[in-house]
C-alpha cells in the first residue's frame, strides 16, 4: 500500500506540465482556473495560452468549441482534477462528437490547491481516465511515473482525439507566476493571435 502511494506520487507539477509544453509547436493551450494557470504560464506566457482564470469546469468543453473551430490546429487543454470534476459532464460529449485534434490533460493532486488542500474525489477513488473511456474518447490513460510521462508527452500531440491523460503528481504546489489579471486583455490577445488581421480592432 506504502509502496503503491509512494510511486503515485513521483511526479512534480511544474515540471511535468513544462516537458508537455516543450513540445507543443503550434498548438492552442487553454487552462482551467487555478495552478493550471500558472504551471503553463511558467513555461511561458504566451498570446496562443488562453487562461480561464474565473471559469470553473469550463475548460473542456471551451476547448472543444476551439478545437471544433479550428480543426487545423491541435488544441491542448491542461487543467486540475477539481475543476475537471466540476465540469466532468463535459466528457460525455466531447466523447460523442470525437473531436480528433482535441487533447485533456489533468494534472492530479487529489486536492483543491486554491481553497485549502481540501481533497477531491480522485482521493477517494474516482476514475477520471476511466470515465474518459467509457465517454468515448479514444484514448485514455493515468500515468504516475516519467516513464508515462514521457508517453504523454508524445501522444497527447499525436494520438488521434479525442485524447485524455491524467498526471498523477505530488500534493505539494508548485511556484505561483504573475499573469496577466485581465481577462479581456488575455482573451483578445489569444483572438490576435489566431486571426490576425481577420481581427477586428
Amino acid at each position: 500500500m506504502a509502496g503503491r502511494k509512494a510511486k503515485a506520487e513521483e511526479l512534480q507539477r511544474g515540471a511535468a506540465v513544462a516537458a508537455i509544453l516543450k513540445r507543443r509547436g503550434d498548438a492552442l493551450v487553454v487552462t482551467g482556473i487555478g495552478n493550471a494557470v500558472h504551471d503553463v504560464a511558467a513555461s511561458g506566457d504566451v498570446a496562443e495560452n488562453f487562461y480561464l482564470s474565473g471559469i470553473m469546469g469550463g475548460a473542456a468543453m471551451v476547448g472543444m468549441g476551439l478545437a471544433l473551430a479550428r480543426p487545423d490546429r491541435r488544441v491542448l487543454v491542461i487543467t486540475g482534477d477539481g475543476e475537471m470534476l466540476a465540469g466532468i459532464g463535459s466528457l460525455a460529449t466531447i466523447g460523442v462528437e470525437k473531436v480528433p485534434n482535441l487533447a485533456i490533460v489533468v494534472i492530479d493532486n487529489r486536492a483543491y490547491a486554491a481553497t485549502g488542500m481540501q481533497a477531491t474525489h480522485t482521493a477517494r477513488g474516482v476514475d477520471l481516465a476511466g470515465i474518459a473511456k467509457a465517454s468515448g474518447f479514444n484514448h485514455a490513460v493515468a500515468v504516475s511515473d516519467a516513464a508515462g510521462l514521457r508517453a504523454v508527452v508524445d501522444d497527447a500531440y499525436e494520438k488521434p482525439g479525442p485524447y485524455f491523460a491524467v498526471l498523477r503528481v505530488k500534493s505539494e504546489g508548485s511556484p505561483r507566476v504573475r499573469v496577466p489579471a485581465d481577462g479581456t486583455f488575455t482573451a483578445r490577445r489569444f483572438r490576435r493571435a489566431l486571426l490576425g488581421d481577420e481581427m477586428n480592432p
